[in-house]
C-alpha cells in the first residue's frame, strides 16, 4: 500500500499562494478512516514515513482548543491528548503500514503513556509534535498480521515531551461479532447518574464529568454519556478505552479532594469488554508515593485497572 503523502506546495497565481498564504507547505490529515474517527476535528495526524521496516515518523497537529484535549483554561495539553494521539500512531500503521483491512475490529490491551507537563503548554498557535514509532513485536496469525506492541517518542520543537507504549489487537468484523456474542452498538446504556461538580474532576464542562458522588470512600459510579462527541464520535458496543482512562484521571483527581492532583502519567490495562448495559464502578485501591491505583470493576469482575501518577495540580 503507497505511503500517504502530504501536499508539498501551495497553488499559486500571480507568483503567491491562493489567498496570500505565505506560510509554506499545505497540510492535510491522514484519512479518517485510518485512524477509526468519524469527525475530521477529532483527527491529530497529519503525515508518515517509515525509516527502517519496524520504524516510523508519524506527524501530528494539536489544537489550541478542545474539549477534553486542552486545560480548561486553554493554557496546557492534557495527558489523554498524548495517549489518543498514541492510540492513532498504531491504528494508522496496522491499515498504511502493514495492511490491516479497513473494517477490522480492534482490542485496546495495554496503554503506557509518560509526560512532561513542563514541556505541554499551548502555545500561539497549533502544536505539530513528530512521533518516533518503533514496531516492538507484529504477531501473526495464519501468516496476517494480528497485534502489535509499539513504543512512542513523542517530540516538540525537538524536545521530547512524553513517551508511550501501546500493545493493540484486531480481528475481523465476523470474528468479533462471534466474540462479542451478538451485542451491537443498539444496546442501550444505563440512565445517567447525577455528576460530581465539574471542577472536582478537573472539567469545565458537566457534560465531561464522567463520575457520579461516591457511594463510599474511594469509590465513585461511572457515567457512560454515548452521546458524547469525543468518546462516542461513532456508535459503539462497549465503553471506549479511552473513556476508562479519562475516567482514571478523574477518580485520582476527586480522590485527591483539595490537594487537586494532576495526572502526568497512566500504566493501564485493559482485561475486557466494559459492557454499556451494566454499572461500572471506578475504585481508588492503593497510594504509593507519586501513584495511585484505581480499577474500574463491573459486577464482579475488574475490566480495567490503571497506575496513575500524579503531580501537584
Amino acid at each position: 500500500m503507497p505511503e500517504l503523502r502530504q501536499f508539498t506546495q501551495a497553488l499559486a497565481v500571480g507568483g503567491h499562494p491562493v489567498g496570500d498564504w505565505r506560510g509554506g507547505p499545505l497540510t492535510a490529515t491522514v484519512p479518517r478512516e485510518f485512524v477509526h474517527r468519524v469527525a475530521v476535528a477529532e483527527i491529530l495526524l497529519t503525515g508518515w514515513t517509515r525509516t527502517d521496516p519496524d520504524r516510523f515518523t508519524i506527524t501530528a497537529q494539536w489544537p489550541r482548543a478542545h474539549q477534553l484535549h486542552v486545560s480548561p483554561d486553554r493554557s496546557a495539553y492534557e495527558p489523554l491528548l498524548i495517549a489518543e494521539t498514541v492510540r492513532q500512531c498504531g491504528a494508522l500503521l496496522a491499515h498504511a503500514a502493514y495492511e490491516v483491512p479497513l473494517g477490522h475490529q480492534f482490542v485496546l490491551q495495554e496503554l503506557h503513556v509518560d509526560t512532561r507537563p513542563e514541556h505541554l503548554a499551548v502555545g500561539a498557535v497549533p502544536a505539530e509534535p513528530v512521533i518516533d514509532i518503533t514496531v516492538a513485536e507484529l504477531r501473526r496469525r495464519a501468516g496476517r498480521p494480528a497485534a502489535l506492541r509499539y513504543d512512542a517518542v513523542v517530540r516538540l520543537g525537538g524536545e521530547q515531551v512524553a513517551t508511550g507504549r501501546i500493545a493493540v489487537t484486531w480481528t475481523n468484523e465476523s470474528v468479533y461479532r462471534r466474540l462479542r456474542g451478538g451485542r451491537t452498538a443498539d444496546v442501550g446504556a444505563l440512565r445517567l447518574p447525577r455528576p460530581l461538580p465539574a471542577d472536582a474532576v478537573g472539567r469545565a464542562l458537566g457534560a465531561d464529568v464522567l463520575l457520579s458522588p461516591a457511594v463510599r470512600p474511594g469509590r465513585w459510579r461511572l457515567r457512560v454519556d454515548t452521546a458524547h462527541p469525543v468518546f462516542f464520535d461513532h456508535p459503539l458496543d462497549h465503553i471506549p478505552g479511552m473513556l476508562l482512562l479519562e475516567a482514571a484521571r478523574q477518580t485520582v483527581r476527586a480522590h485527591g479532594g483539595q490537594e487537586r492532583r494532576a495526572a502526568v502519567s497512566f500504566r493501564a490495562t485493559f482485561h475486557q469488554y466494559a459492557e454499556l448495559d451494566e454499572p461500572v464502578w471506578m475504585e481508588v485501591s492503593d497510594e504509593a508515593g507519586a501513584d495511585v491505583q484505581v480499577f474500574a470493576l463491573q459486577g464482579e469482575s475488574v475490566v480495567f485497572e490503571c497506575r496513575v501518577g500524579v503531580a501537584a495540580g
